[in-house]
């Protein structure tokens, strides 16, 4: 039981990242951006060209920085945040006045364009993640436990925290609240909601991509379709936990890898069923508790 116990928060840990990136987004524009998919491979690519010292772009290779596994991640998560900025300037930000729909199916042709062209420039194959912490597993609690997964736990709860007294004590967290509470009463207190939705996708990204460097050093392999699953479970996680509630994401993420690990673990043939309990996990939720664990009933508006 310890064993599949810190299987599921590392894996909670990861899918808890990707679906607080959810939450902030949905929590201030109403939106589901599905692009963090995408994002969540593009950090992870980043962070492995950082490694090699070189790019490989269709058929050349372009150098790159040569670093080692800390400044490579920094590298990837800035890539990633400015890319989610970017796809919001060009995409997003044109269609804010449109009905919510036709943001989201630009979110959905975002998330396709970016994964069409990670296909064209880096190719459809794996490319091997190196195993950024040396030495082998650890004895902790009974359990054998490998090192990185110890370093994801680790990252996922000091991000959390980290993050958690950013939106609830500095001027750019309020700013968030005021905005996804009431965006023209922010305006009129003259808070740049403009302003907040970039910050918002900016660290919505970073944290995609940070989900994403980490799941590349876990399962230690990159490829341009990764992030599908992965970021379709954080929208799960997000959705349990209360959409548009940032602990209540992390939380949300948490129960979801708990439920993965513990499903392989005890149901016979689990794993092969674990992304399907999942997703079962979800209709339940849907059905008796829809507004999540954390969220809170809202009216809705025709």
């Amino acid at each position: 039981m310890t064993q599949y116990l810190l299987n599921g928060l590392m894996l909670g840990g990861i899918y808890g990242l990707m679906a607080v990136a959810y939450s902030l987004v949905y929590g201030v524009l109403g939106l589901v951006n599905f692009a963090f998919g995408e994002i969540f491979m593009f950090g992870a690519f980043i962070a492995l060209f950082a490694m090699q010292g070189q790019i490989p772009l269709v058929d050349t290779q372009v150098g790159f920085i040569d670093v080692g596994f800390p400044l490579a991640l920094l590298v990837g998560i800035v890539a990633a945040g400015l890319l989610g900025v970017l796809v919001e300037r060009i995409a997003y930000k044109p269609l804010r006045s449109a009905p919510i729909l036709t943001m989201l199916i630009a979110t959905i042709a975002a998330s396709l364009v970016l994964r069409s062209a990670a296909q064209i420039v880096f190719g459809d194959g794996q490319h091997p993640f190196p195993d950024p912490v040396a030495g082998g597993a650890v004895e902790l609690l009974g359990a054998t436990v490998q090192r990185i997964d110890l370093l994801i736990m680790a990252i996922g709860a000091t991000v959390m925290a980290a993050l958690s007294l950013g939106i609830g004590r500095t001027s750019l967290g309020r700013a968030i609240r005021a905005t996804a509470q009431d965006p023209a009463t922010a305006r009129l207190m003259g808070i740049s909601v403009d302003r907040v939705i970039v910050s918002t996708f900016l660290i919505g990204s970073m944290l995609a991509g940070l989900a994403g460097i980490l799941y590349a050093a876990k399962y230690q392999f990159v490829d341009p379709i990764m992030g599908f699953i992965p970021s379709l479970k954080a929208l799960v996680a997000a959705v349990v936990g209360g959409i548009g509630n940032v602990p209540g994401a992390f939380v949300g993420g948490i129960t979801i890898g708990m439920i993965e690990a513990f499903a392989g673990g005890y149901i016979p043939g689990g794993s092969a069923w674990r992304d399907v309990i999942v997703f079962v996990v979800l209709g339940v939720m849907l059905w008796v508790r829809p507004q999540g664990l954390f969220g809170v009933r809202v009216v809705e508006r025709a």
